[in-house]
């Protein structure tokens, strides 16, 4: 008896401290749920009902601010901007708006310069930031990214002033030369002169205004919804014919060769513009009796086979620092020989837009004293029809630049004929 009242004692005990602790465990678990964590602080459902699914589609970086400051909800845009760090929003100038914003409940905008996230070389980020109160006690922060709109803005801008200086130089001189005219109308040899001086500079307008819309439209129009394929030797026959005159006149032999009965897919008469304005250059900046030679080859590539069209002369040479720039529209590698050939300083601005739509690329090598030779690589035309049935898309129309290579050998220095 008193082993089995022993037994049913101890029992009892354990009985007792098994309930204890469970009561315990449910008690601290209940707490711990209760403990807001670092998840919890940005998912608790403190936002106004519909808010968060609003502020995941916009397109600008948003963040939400409460009473303390802290960051209730932000888009990963404005991570990614560098707008939040730490749970804090670590921009000051903004900070201190959603403060004012949540005393007076006045909505307010400003545009901020940022330092780019991940950049070394101090390039700004340009935002637009708009704080309003959401609620009693929430700031809503959205933050829209202006800088691609800048930089487009001030292309334009330099586009519509680079015009306007250009139109102004042929258009003023045609004034002079009317007056010239009127004041000499007793001087037949004088009119003849100004009257040959009128003509040039209404031929330079002509093909200014014409390279414009050329421009225009190699910009605006997409060259594959009438694509077909290109028989490249049509192209390089069409390009010496444009240039026979020229380069007659200067005794300057254009020699054609490469790989026969190649084909392009896009669109023809831009093609046979880009080449023509490549060959042509190369005529216009090579002294006499030198040569110019235009050859083409294809070449294996990742996304299909490519063919290389390479116009090279032994011209005068692009320096390292116009290399950079010599695509921009109304840029010159120099000025007063560009003006006397009537040069328009859109031709190689033509020829970037032209290759970028066909899905292709320009490059360019050049020594000054030694020549140049200008690159295109465009996809042949049954690897740039597979392409453009699956919507592949091309280059970007402004991105990147001349790179500095060459498949082809420069052509001897040039050596002047007796």
């Amino acid at each position: 008896m008193d082993v089995n009242a022993a037994v049913a004692a101890a029992a009892a005990i354990a009985g007792v401290l098994t309930g204890v602790i469970a009561m315990l465990a449910f008690r601290w678990s209940e707490r711990d749920q209760k403990r807001p964590t670092r998840t919890s602080l940005h998912t608790d459902p403190v936002l106004p009902p519909g808010v968060d699914t609003v502020l995941s589609v916009l397109r600008s970086s948003a963040v939400v601010l409460d009473e303390a400051d802290a960051v209730v909800k932000a888009s990963s845009a404005a991570y990614a901007l560098g707008l939040v760090r730490g749970g804090k929003l670590s921009i000051e100038p903004m900070l201190q708006m959603a403060r004012d914003t949540r005393r007076d409940g006045e909505i307010r905008q400003v545009e901020l310069d940022l330092p780019r996230r991940g950049s070394g070389r101090g390039e700004a980020l340009a935002v637009s930031a708009r704080v309003a109160p959401l609620g009693s006690r929430l700031v809503l922060l959205l933050v829209e990214d202006l800088t691609e709109a800048r930089r487009i803005e001030a292309v334009r801008r330099d586009f519509v002033a680079n015009v306007s200086h250009e139109l102004k130089t042929p258009v003023g001189a045609l004034s002079l030369l009317s007056e010239a005219v009127m004041d000499a109308s007793d001087d037949p040899e004088a009119v003849e002169r100004f009257a040959g001086r009128m003509q040039i500079e209404a031929t330079r307008l002509t093909n200014l205004v014409q390279e414009l819309i050329d421009l225009s439209r190699v910009q605006n129009d997409d060259p594959l919804e009438d694509a077909e394929s290109v028989q490249v030797d049509e192209l390089v026959a069409e390009a010496v014919d444009r240039c026979r005159h020229q380069a007659g006149t200067k005794q300057i032999t254009i020699a054609a060769g490469g790989t026969a009965d190649l084909h392009v897919w896009g669109n023809r008469g831009q093609l046979a513009a880009a080449l023509g304005n490549l060959v042509e250059n190369a005529v216009n900046y090579s002294p006499a009796r030198t040569r110019v030679g235009i050859a083409a080859r294809q070449v294996s590539a990742p996304g299909g086979d490519m063919i290389e069209l390479a116009v090279t002369d032994q011209g005068i040479g692009i320096s390292d620092k116009d290399k950079e720039r010599i695509f921009e529209r109304f840029y010159r590698v120099d000025p007063a020989r560009s003006r006397a050939t009537g040069g328009t300083g859109l031709g190689l601005a033509i020829v970037k837009h032209v290759v970028a739509s066909h899905g292709g690329e320009v490059t360019v090598w050049s020594a000054e004293g030694q020549g140049s030779t200008f690159t295109l690589r465009l996809p042949e035309a049954g690897a740039a029809r597979d392409r453009a049935q699956h919507h592949e898309p091309g280059l970007d129309d402004e991105a990147g630049g001349p790179t500095e290579s060459s498949p082809y050998e420069p052509l001897p220095a040039p050596e002047v004929l007796p």
